[in-house]
């Protein structure tokens, strides 16, 4: 070797996740101004890897976002959440099933994503065609992809931090509480 170091995919993981943190790269560090701002104008938000196990995060997650007053959205292909719902909402398959349930002129505002980061692209990608507000990959969830796809669509993103824990950090609720759909 000539002195050149080569990175494994997990230390592209570990720097892209530091860079995240520290508000640098592609996915830059919202302020909390920002996100009051987001959080204010959602009515709409989709989890997708929404769980129906109670000792799943995006469990917890869903209940604390339903709990605040925002109308959530489950996307989760697997029969049993599809047939059964989640907590008490309906289970769509897709985003773009999601969407679709929504009355017109409604669209989904945030998709909140518990998901591998491999599948986080297509996900974001999707976000985009469905006209999504914007995008937020969860706590331990960093990927380079979804954050160039978002920039490119001019799309908030945040990515390795937890929505219900900025909700309750920031001290918000959903401004159209009354009005939930679930």
């Amino acid at each position: 070797m000539t002195g050149v170091q080569t990175c494994g995919s997990s230390d592209l993981r570990l720097r892209a996740a530091i860079d995240a943190a520290e508000g640098r790269g592609p996915g830059a560090h919202l302020s909390d101004a920002s996100l009051r701002a987001l959080f204010a104008a959602t009515r709409n938000i989709a989890i997708v890897g929404a769980s129906p196990r109670p000792d799943r995060p995006s469990h917890g997650v869903l209940l604390a976002l339903a709990a605040a007053g925002w109308n959530i959205l489950p996307v989760n292909p697997h029969p049993v959440a599809l047939a059964s719902g989640i907590a008490g909402h309906p289970c769509y398959p897709s985003l773009t099933a999601a969407a679709a349930r929504l009355p017109d002129g409604e669209r989904i505002d945030l998709v909140d994503v518990f998901r591998r980061p491999e599948d986080c692209a297509a996900v974001a990608r999707e976000a985009v065609s469905i006209s999504a507000r914007w995008l937020w990959l969860q706590l331990g969830i960093v990927d380079e992809a979804s954050a160039q796809v978002a920039a490119e669509a001019s799309m908030p993103f945040v990515q390795d931090r937890c929505t219900a824990i900025e909700v309750a950090r920031l001290g918000i609720r959903s401004m159209f509480e009354g009005d939930r759909r679930g």
